[in-house]
């Protein structure tokens, strides 16, 4: 169920039927799992706005996580959350494991609206006897995931001289093709339920990013990041500049756990991924 209307079958999609809804709409929603044994809850807004972010993310997963436990044939409920529900703090140990909590950041609302969403999962489940699986994976990409290059406030994306600052932070891309194996995973059943991080091999940082570009790079203090980042709380600045805050720190995470119970083995390292996804934006325009 989406709102966006498409065509299975021009996708090669035999068994797929597609309905028309809202998560906001909660009609739609128990219609939906009625005759459903697995849910998987994809629909989340990341670029928007604070108060469109929070409406549809918000009441909409809430809508969704209910729908799901009130449904009597719904067995499993798998729900896709992002590495950014364990916050960008300083205590955070690396690399992460599920078992760290997911406290998300306040200055960061894409962040914070992750971390509140996982509580009100496990407290909207509890007592039910859904199965329910949490996939945090880190940034998307490939040729159909091109969000990282056409969403995201690069600076200096547009900029007549194609120089990306470079604060040496590390950061993990997971192939959208893994993340789709892992969710096909959970759909069965594989695993103990729970929660699971999911990022390719390979760790990058801006330099690479800009390697792949063709553009250039300059180190800079992560300092510097931390006071642009820091800005972003004043008044009339926009929103998505917070995703400034995922640049102020490492976030890498640990994929034993989902090597281990979902038997998941990612075929795409970081290195590759990138590549594949700024050739992808080049043919399409975007770069």
């Amino acid at each position: 169920m989406a709102r966006r209307p498409f065509d299975p079958a021009s996708l090669g999609l035999r068994k797929t039927e597609y309905r028309q809804g809202n998560v906001l709409d909660r009609d739609a929603l128990d219609a939906l799992v009625a005759d459903a044994d697995v849910v998987v809850h994809l629909a989340f807004i990341i670029m928007g706005g604070r108060e469109e972010s929070r409406r549809i993310n918000l009441e909409g997963s809430r809508n969704v996580f209910a729908a799901a436990a009130a449904g009597s044939r719904v067995k499993r409920l798998v729900y896709t959350s992002s590495v950014a529900a364990y916050g960008f703090h300083t205590d955070n140990p690396q690399p992460l494991t599920e078992d760290v909590p997911a406290r998300g950041s306040d200055e960061h609302y894409y962040s914070a609206e992750k971390a509140e969403l996982e509580s009100t999962l496990w407290d909207t489940v509890a007592g039910s006897s859904l199965d329910t699986y949490v996939l945090r994976p880190c940034v998307v990409a490939g040729a159909d995931a091109l969000m990282p290059l056409e969403s995201i406030p690069w600076p200096v994306r547009r900029a007549p001289l194609t120089v990306l600052p470079d604060p040496g932070v590390h950061f993990q891309v997971v192939h959208h093709d893994d993340v789709a194996t892992a969710l096909v995973a959970a759909a069965r059943g594989a695993g103990t339920p729970g929660i699971y991080n999911l990022a390719g091999p390979g760790e990058l940082t801006a330099r690479d990013l800009a390697r792949a570009l063709g553009w250039h790079s300059f180190p800079i203090p992560r300092a510097a990041v931390s006071l642009a980042a820091a800005a972003t709380a004043l008044p009339l600045v926009p929103a998505q500049a917070q995703w400034l805050n995922a640049f102020r720190l490492p976030v890498v995470m640990d994929t034993a756990r989902a090597r281990r119970e979902l038997r998941w083995r990612p075929q795409h390292d970081a290195g590759s991924t990138l590549a594949e996804m700024v050739a992808a934006a080049r043919e399409r325009g975007i770069l």
